[in-house]
């Protein structure tokens, strides 16, 4: 696959079949991540694989934390909520991306983010180039809860940059337009 046709091709797709993603094929997903470019060669990135008890554990926390924010929440909400996080259960494989800072004093936090964030676009790149359908969320406030960070074993300053949904897409998506780069771009080559 040209990786300019990957660009372009690639689309956030939830709608997957209930195919099983083998550990090889999550392996080399793991293995394009590791590629993204990072500074002072920190690698600032730990990869959390989901499968069913860990995705119960982690929706049993993501449906806790919820009913906290609410006061006294009825059983309707508690159904809605259940309904809302059932997602985590129901994707055959969760795939957590975090940016874990390297302790290098040269290292800049903002750099380690963009470089945790870069891994996430090889990732997303990998399981489309293998037939994949992936969606990658944030949450911030539910990801970076301190109850989540203790489930995947991460520091207070570890930052999860994606929750990725992966199973093999149903069909493949069709091509968007997206606004032509000209119309974002600033070209600085005369004195300003």
């Amino acid at each position: 696959m040209d990786i300019f046709e990957a660009i372009r091709d690639r689309r956030t797709i939830g709608r997957v079949k209930p195919d099983i993603i083998s550990d090889e094929v999550v392996g080399q997903l793991l293995e394009a991540a590791t590629w993204a470019p990072n500074h002072y060669r920190t690698e600032p990135w730990k990869f959390i694989i989901m499968k069913e008890k860990g995705k119960q554990a982690f929706h049993d926390i993501a449906v806790q934390i919820s009913l906290d924010k609410l006061e006294n929440p009825t059983e309707e909400e508690r159904e809605q909520l259940l309904k809302k996080h059932k997602k985590h259960v129901d994707i055959l494989l969760l795939l957590v991306v975090a940016c874990v800072p390297s302790d290098n004093p040269r290292a800049i936090l903002e750099e380690e983010i963009a470089a945790s964030h870069a891994a996430v676009q090889n990732l997303l790149l990998a399981a489309h180039a293998l037939g994949l359908g992936a969606v990658w969320r944030a949450n911030p406030s539910l990801v970076n809860h301190p109850k989540v960070k203790e489930l995947f074993k991460l520091r207070e300053i570890d930052q999860v940059v994606g929750l990725i949904y992966l199973g093999y897409r149903e069909a493949n998506p069709e091509r968007v337009k997206r606004t032509p780069y000209e119309e974002k771009t600033l070209w600085l080559d005369q004195e300003v």
